[in-house]
């Protein structure tokens, strides 16, 4: 087959064309090919970015001139009036005839002022090559090899402007030559190709429009001539030799209409095969292990080459198949519709007439209330047969209405190839092909062939089946439900259709992705041909976006060339940006037009390797400095006597817990590599912390029973702060590790798994802890400052009124200096970390100095004490 050909059939059968072996393997590989009988040269596969695009090689009936051997009658005259050109661009696909040497005119344009104004002559020269030269105002260019005089096809474009007399020769697609200085210089400037002349194909004009000499004469073929008065770019050269016209300043466009033909130059209306994107294409050459290029249009051998995996699942999808949604639509159709073998069959060239009785079938069998869920066999022939119409060549004389009936099932396979049902489906081949955005990129290749359908009565064409549908205009749309594409991704390989989308941001790590809207597609058409704009689109997200989801405009790119040519691409955000962001919608903006979706991201918070150190280096630093004021406060509370109370008790059960948490928690680090050790640091981690909030609530509740109100006795009032500081814990912690044994642990950290509700038995109880101490402290704050306020009064009635207003304060700063340590409150900062990295650091010394807060409030500057060290002082001077 030629290249484009092999290619489609290798992808047809979830396949690639062969890659460019290792330079280590070339010499086994060439001896492997040679073994099984192949020989000369096998086709490989392009890794120019041009030929990953889908190959379209059009069609194209034209008129073609035919000039037979070399005489001074035949010509060709264009039927148009020229203005005058100070560019130019002529284009045009001709073969040459081989078997003279002379040179001859390819065409010759002259005016009454000079008669060799622009002009193109080539000739064969002994290397085999057809050398053209370009004359423009009598000045001749040289002689310059252009393609080899090998009897095929061949595109060829010259360019010539007025400023500087610049010119180019394109052949075939490539700048062949190019110089400047092809100009007559007049009075002040160089001067434009004169308007109102006579242009002839295939004769030199001796005079105007006529005195023809046979040694000068063309001999070949000529058609698709086509007059710009504007130099095209090199892309719009490549467009037009691929058999697209460029309208902007087309001066002729060739029409058999607008030619007046001799009467012996033949002409005869040809279906003329357009050259592809690029004509030379790479090979691999078996006998001597080396690499060459050659025309794509040559038929040679090809080897399909398929990933292991891959491999391997397509046999266990064939071994495993019962063929019975195969066997239906054969048995419907009375004819081989869809083959049972995806490695031996051949796949078969589709016609409209094919294609839409396949489908017709195909709806039919999926139809039927009786259909089973898909096997992975129907799955991948029914894929197969999807691309086989997708690569349907639409030629012009078609039947529309059928071409529009086409889409119809098209549509409708699609959609019910993307039921719930089919989910496993779509897992159980995720190798051969990597998830259902295959659908996609099929959909948008048919969407394509929808052009003829277009008039000017009509406008736009709508093909929807329930979720899936087609909109084209000038504007090319679709969309998948996001039931239809969000059910059948959820149930496939995530690290494909996400790859790429979510790498860690500064202060962010990457936890998940989800397509969170409907998936669109977008194209502008130019001619039947899609270009790339700007567009802005808004979608209704279709999932809840919680707080810590990130909304992320993203497009659908090509695969990799590694990867399965049909995976369905990767996603990324390149060239697109969020307008936009509510909680139900999101507007964002793209630079280009693809497939588009809004994925919602979920992240964790991480830091960067230096910040890291610096929290951790803090935290080792205040907890062992906090460890060590807690014990000594321990030890005063134990030795020196202080009177037992209610408040010395709660204090030393919470100095206690603490004291264990923060030890457990400086050697934390040490643990992680162990899984036993580490889930057991871990559990007492969590209930020893649980303890400290348990005690800092008790703290509060004793607070209030003896500042706000007091209703309970002494007795009853401890037992319950025991069963409240100890009991309440253990409970905890006893229920998170019943309930989530094998979540309990973090990955890398020997603590609650953030990534699961494990975290909510520990950050739970302390909100609620928190908010209960923090309503106590207001209102202590409110009662100690009224008491000032009276006691004020009381003592000191003419006081002035900054006074006043400074015992207020101090009434209200004391309590809440003094309190806040043992309820806890500054564990408030841990809601406000994931901010900035600044109240990570504020958090961190607050709580890993609690300890020391603690020891300086209740030892240090604690009455009773210091009375109790005084005793003990005077005792022992007595």
């Amino acid at each position: 087959l030629d290249w484009w050909h092999a290619e489609r059939s290798c992808e047809q059968r979830f396949a690639q064309l062969l890659f460019e072996p290792q330079d280590s393997e070339r010499g086994s590989f060439s001896k492997l090919l040679l073994t099984h009988h192949i020989r000369g040269s096998v086709w490989l596969n392009e890794r120019d970015s041009v030929l990953h695009k889908p190959k379209r090689r059009r069609d194209h009936i034209v008129p073609v001139l035919v000039f037979g051997d070399k005489t001074d009658t035949k010509y060709v005259k264009v039927l148009s009036d020229f203005p005058a050109l100070p560019a130019v661009t002529a284009c045009a696909h001709l073969q040459w005839d081989t078997r003279t040497q002379e040179i001859a005119t390819i065409f010759s344009y002259a005016v009454p002022a000079f008669i060799n104004e622009f002009q193109l002559r080539g000739f064969i020269d002994e290397e085999g090559f057809v050398r053209f030269a370009l004359i423009v105002h009598g000045h001749h260019s040289p002689y310059l090899p252009v393609f080899r005089a090998d009897g095929q096809w061949h595109h060829f474009c010259v360019t010539w402007q007025q400023e500087n007399g610049t010119w180019a020769i394109y052949a075939d697609g490539k700048r062949r030559a190019s110089a400047s200085g092809l100009c007559a210089v007049g009075p002040s400037n160089p001067q434009a190709i004169y308007g109102q002349g006579t242009f002839i194909i295939g004769q030199d004009q001796d005079s105007l429009g006529g005195t023809f000499r046979e040694k000068e004469s063309f001999s070949g073929n000529i058609t698709d001539l086509h007059i710009w008065q504007k130099v095209l770019s090199a892309e719009q050269i490549e467009k037009v030799r691929s058999c697209w016209v460029v309208e902007q300043d087309l001066v002729f466009g060739w029409s058999s209409n607008a030619l007046e033909v001799e009467s012996t130059v033949q002409e005869v209306t040809a279906r003329f095969l357009c050259p592809g994107p690029v004509e030379e294409c790479r090979v691999f050459e078996v006998g001597s292990s080396g690499f060459s290029y050659t025309s794509c249009l040559q038929s040679l051998p090809f080897i399909c080459r398929y990933r292991k995996d891959a491999y391997q699942q397509l046999k266990k999808a064939q071994l495993e198949s019962s063929h019975s949604l195969l066997g239906r639509m054969n048995m419907l159709a009375e004819r081989t519709v869809i083959p049972e073998n995806v490695f031996t069959s051949d796949v078969q060239d589709m016609n409209l007439s094919l294609a839409l009785g396949a489908l017709d079938v195909l709806t039919t069998v999926l139809r039927g209330a009786e259909t089973p869920v898909l096997e992975s066999s129907d799955l991948l022939a029914v894929l197969q047969l999807l691309q086989q119409v997708s690569d349907l060549e639409v030629q012009e004389g078609e039947d529309l209405e059928m071409l529009e009936q086409l889409s119809q099932y098209y549509v409708e396979v699609t959609e019910l190839i993307l039921e719930e049902q089919n989910i496993e489906t779509w897992s159980s081949v995720s190798q051969v092909v990597r998830g259902p955005m295959a659908v996609v990129e099929l959909c948008d290749r048919m969407a394509s062939h929808l052009a003829p359908l277009l008039t000017a009565g009509r406008t736009k064409i709508t093909v929807q089946h329930r979720n899936v549908g087609l909109h084209r205009v000038m504007v090319k749309n679709m969309w998948f439900g996001y039931g239809s594409l969000q059910r059948c991704l959820s149930g496939t390989s995530g690290s494909t259709v996400f790859q790429d989308v979510a790498a860690s941001d500064r202060g962010q790590k990457y936890l998940s992705t989800t397509v969170g809207t409907a998936v669109i597609s977008s194209a502008l058409l130019s001619d039947y041909q899609e270009i790339s704009t700007s567009v802005r689109y808004h979608l209704q997200h279709r999932v809840q976006v919680p707080p810590d989801w990130a909304m992320l405009p993203s497009s659908i790119t090509q695969p990799d060339p590694e990867a399965v040519l049909d995976a369905g691409g990767m996603w990324s955000s390149a060239g697109c940006s969020v307008v936009t962001s509510l909680l139900d919608s999101t507007a964002c903006f793209c630079n280009h037009t693809t497939n588009f979706a809004v994925l919602l991201q979920v992240y964790e918070m991480q830091r960067t390797t230096g910040e890291e150190l610096t929290l951790q280096t803090l935290t080792f630093i205040g907890c062992g400095i906090s460890f060590c004021a807690l014990i000594v406060t321990f030890i005063l509370f134990l030795v020196v006597g202080v009177p037992k109370s209610e408040r010395t008790t709660v204090h030393k059960n919470l100095i206690f817990a603490l004291a264990a948490a923060e030890a457990l928690l400086i050697f934390s680090e040490l643990a992680k590599n162990n899984q036993v050790l580490c889930f057991t640091v871990t559990a007492c981690l969590h209930l020893f912390f649980m303890a400290a909030f348990s005690w800092m609530l008790v703290e509060g509740l004793l607070l209030w029973s003896k500042v706000v109100a007091v209703n309970m006795s002494e007795d009853r009032r401890m037992k319950f702060y025991y069963l409240t500081g100890w009991g309440l814990p253990v409970v905890i912690v006893g229920i998170t590790l019943a309930a989530s044994f094998n979540k309990y642990v973090a990955d890398k950290h020997c603590w609650l798994n953030v990534q699961t509700n494990v975290i909510w038995a520990f950050v739970g109880p302390v909100l609620f802890i928190l908010a209960v101490n923090t309503f106590v402290l207001f209102r202590v704050v409110i009662v100690t400052v009224s008491s000032a306020r009276r006691r004020s009064k009381m003592l000191t009635p003419n006081s002035s009124l900054e006074n006043q207003i400074g015992v207020q304060i101090w009434a209200t700063a004391k309590p809440v200096l003094v309190l806040l340590p043992v309820l806890g409150l500054t564990w408030v900062c841990g809601v406000l970390v994931h901010l900035s990295i600044i109240w990570a650091y504020v958090f961190i010394v607050l709580n890993s100095l609690q300890g020391l807060y603690i020891f300086l409030v209740y030892a240090i500057y604690n009455s009773e004490v210091r009375n109790a060290i005084q005793r003990m002082k005077d005792k022992k001077k007595a």
